[in-house]
C-alpha cells in the first residue's frame, strides 16, 4: 500500500502525462531526487540536491572539469599578474542570460555585491573575506567585458574556490533575480536550463534555454559542451527507495540520480535499465564534536578509531564497490599518495586500553543520522553495532535531514554520521573540516597546526611543496583524531536503456544537458 500511495504522488509529480504525449516524446527528462532542494539561491540556505538543481540554471566565471582542474565557463581568457594578487577575467562575448540580457561585466560585479553582502547568507562569503583561505580586496569592471579581481595574497584555491558546488558556482545572475525590495525571488541565470516551476515536496521543473551560448567540444564536468537536448527536466521527489526503482522500472522515472549500492546487482539484471557509477571525491565521515566532554579526551577519540572495522564496514555498505578511506583526501585525488595510505587499524583490545585510559565508565554517547542518505545512514547502524562490540555504549538516534544538517552548521552533536559533498582539491578538502568552531561551529577541526599546513597548500602552486604539507596533515589528523573518515563512495546512475548520454562523474551530481530520450523501435 505504501507504494501504491507514493507512486501515486511520483504520478502526480509527473503533471499527469498521458501515454500517447510520451509517445509524442512531450514528456520532461525525469530524475528522481531523494528530498526536496532547500533553496534556489546559489549557495544560500543549500545542500546537495539544491546545488545540483541551481547549477543547471546559473554558470560561474569558471567551473570544474571532469578531470577536477578549474576551467574557463563564462570567461573567455584569464590573465594572473606575476604576482599572483591580480585575476583579470575576459568575458565571453555571446552569452545571454534567461531573459534575454546580454552578460556584461556589471553582471559580474552586482551578483560578487550580492552574494557578500551584510547578511546575505551566501555559504562562501567567509572563504573570500579573510576568514577562509582567500581575502577579495576589491572587484573592478573597467569596461564591459573585463572583470578584475585583486587578492591581499596569492593563492592557489581562489579559482577553485569560485569552481565550489557549495558556493553555487559563484554562479553569475541578473539583477532581476531579486525582488524591487533586495529579497530573493528566483535565479535568473546563463546556463542550459531556466527555472520554470518549484512545487514544494512534488518537484522542480526546468525548461531548455533555447538561446544557450554552448562553448562546444566534448562534455567537461561543469564547463565544456552542456547542449540542452531535451524540452523539460523535471526533478522529481522520490524520498522512497523502492518507489523510486519501481517508477524507473515502469517508465515513469527516467534516471535514478543517487542509486543505493545495494540496488545494483538487482537493476543490473533488469530488463531496459542501465547502471553506470564513478568515484567520486565525496566522503562519508564519522564526526566527532572535540568540545564534547567526554570527546574531548583525544584518547576517548582514538578509541573510537581503534573500533572500526573500515573494510568490512566500507564493504557492506557499498556492496564490495568501494574501498576505506581514512584520509580527507580522496582516493581518487592525485594528492592521495603511500601517506594517505595509512589509516587506523582495527583492534578491539587496543580500543579498550585507550578506553580504560580515558576514564571511560560506559557513558552514552549519541550517533545522529538520517534516513535521507542510505550509505550513511547503513554506515551509522554498522558504526553503532562495532562500538557497541568494543564496549562503547552508541545510542542511534535517526533525524530528518533538515534537522541533521541544522545541528550540523550549529555543531550541536556528539558524534555524527555525515556524507560531504565532493571537494575537487585536496587543499579544499581539509579547509571543509578545519577552523575555529567559535566563528564557524560547522568545522570538526579547530588546530592552528593544521591551518598553517592548510595555508601552505593553498598557496603554493608546486606539486611537491603541496604533497609535503598534506603528507604532514595526514599524520597530524591521524594523532588527533577530530573525526574520522571512513570512505569515497561512487556516483551510481540507474537509467532507462532509452536514455542516452547520461554520466555519473565525479563530482556526484547529476546533469541532464548532453542527455536525450531516444526512440524506440
Amino acid at each position: 500500500m505504501k507504494i501504491h500511495l507514493l507512486s501515486a504522488a511520483v504520478a502526480l509529480a509527473l503533471g499527469g502525462l498521458s501515454a500517447p504525449a510520451w509517445a509524442q516524446g512531450a514528456a520532461p527528462l525525469r530524475i528522481s531526487l531523494t528530498a526536496d532542494i532547500r533553496s534556489t539561491e546559489p549557495g544560500v540556505n543549500r545542500d546537495s540536491n539544491s546545488d545540483a538543481v541551481v547549477l543547471h540554471i546559473v554558470e560561474g566565471l569558471v567551473a570544474y572539469g571532469e578531470d577536477a582542474e578549474v576551467r574557463p565557463l563564462l570567461a573567455k581568457s584569464i590573465d594572473i599578474s606575476p604576482d599572483g594578487k591580480t585575476y583579470t577575467f575576459k568575458l565571453r562575448d555571446d552569452v545571454k542570460f534567461h531573459n534575454g540580457a546580454p552578460l556584461t561585466s556589471a553582471d559580474v560585479l552586482w551578483s560578487w555585491q550580492h552574494y557578500t553582502a551584510a547578511k546575505s547568507g551566501w555559504r562562501c562569503a567567509s572563504e573570500f573575506d579573510g576568514r577562509g583561505t582567500v581575502k577579495v580586496t576589491g572587484v573592478e569592471a573597467p569596461d564591459a567585458h573585463t572583470v578584475v579581481y585583486r587578492l591581499e595574497k596569492p593563492s592557489a584555491l581562489f579559482l577553485a574556490s569560485l569552481a565550489r558546488t557549495d558556493c553555487g558556482g559563484t554562479g553569475i545572475l541578473h539583477k532581476d533575480s531579486v525582488k524591487a525590495d533586495g529579497t530573493w525571488d528566483k535565479p535568473i541565470g546563463t546556463g542550459p536550463f531556466a527555472l520554470a516551476e518549484w512545487k514544494r515536496g512534488e518537484y522542480v521543473r526546468l525548461t531548455k534555454f533555447t538561446d544557450y551560448a554552448n562553448l562546444g567540444g566534448k562534455r567537461d564536468g561543469y564547463t565544456g559542451s552542456k547542449r540542452p537536448l531535451v524540452d523539460e527536466v523535471r526533478f522529481v521527489i522520490v524520498p522512497d527507495d523502492s518507489t523510486a526503482k519501481a517508477a524507473l522500472e515502469r517508465g515513469d522515472i527516467d534516471i535514478i540520480e543517487d542509486l543505493s549500492n545495494s540496488d545494483v546487482p538487482v537493476l543490473q539484471k533488469t530488463p531496459n535499465i542501465k547502471v553506470a557509477y564513478a568515484p567520486v571525491m565525496s566522503m562519508t565521515a564519522l564526526l566527532l564534536q572535540t568540545k564534547d566532554p567526554l570527546l574531548s579526551n583525544p584518547k576517548m577519540r582514538q578509541a573510537l578509531a581503534h573500533a572500526i572495522d573500515y573494510a568490512q564496514l566500507a564493504g557492506a555498505v557499498t556492496e564490495g564497490l568501494a574501498q576505506p578511506n581514512n584520509s580527507i583526501v580522496p582516493l581518487v585525488s592525485p594528492y592521495h599518495d603511500a601517506a594517505q595510505k595509512q589509516g587506523w587499524n582495527y583492534d578491539v583490545a587496543l580500543s579498550q586500553k585507550l578506553l580504560q585510559e580515558a576514564g571511560y565508565k560506559g557513558q552514552e554517547l549519541v550517533l545522529m543520522t538520517t534516513k535521507r542518505y542510505p550509505q550513511s545512514y547503513n554506515s551509522a547502524v554498522i558504526l553503532q553495532a562495532m562500538l557497541q562490540a568494543a564496549g562503547i555504549n552508541a545510542r542511534l538516534s535517526v533525524v530528518e535531514w533538515a534537522t541533521q544538517l541544522d545541528r550540523y552548521n550549529a555543531g550541536t552533536y556528539q558524534m555524527m554520521a555525515f556524507p560531504y559533498s565532493a571537494r575537487l582539491d585536496a587543499a579544499l578538502n581539509y579547509e571543509m573540516v578545519t577552523g575555529d568552531k567559535a566563528k564557524q561551529p560547522r568545522k570538526v577541526w579547530d588546530s592552528p597546526e593544521a591551518l598553517k599546513l592548510i595555508d601552505t597548500a593553498s598557496v603554493d602552486t608546486d606539486h611537491a611543496k603541496r604533497q609535503a604539507a598534506f603528507d604532514q596533515l595526514h599524520k597530524l589528523f591521524l594523532a588527533e583524531v577530530p573525526s574520522i573518515p571512513l570512505y569515497n563512495g561512487l556516483d551510481i546512475g540507474a537509467y532507462r536503456a532509452n536514455v542516452q548520454g547520461y554520466q555519473p562523474w565525479a563530482v556526484k551530481k547529476p546533469r541532464a544537458w548532453e542527455v536525450e530520450r531516444i526512440s524506440s523501435k
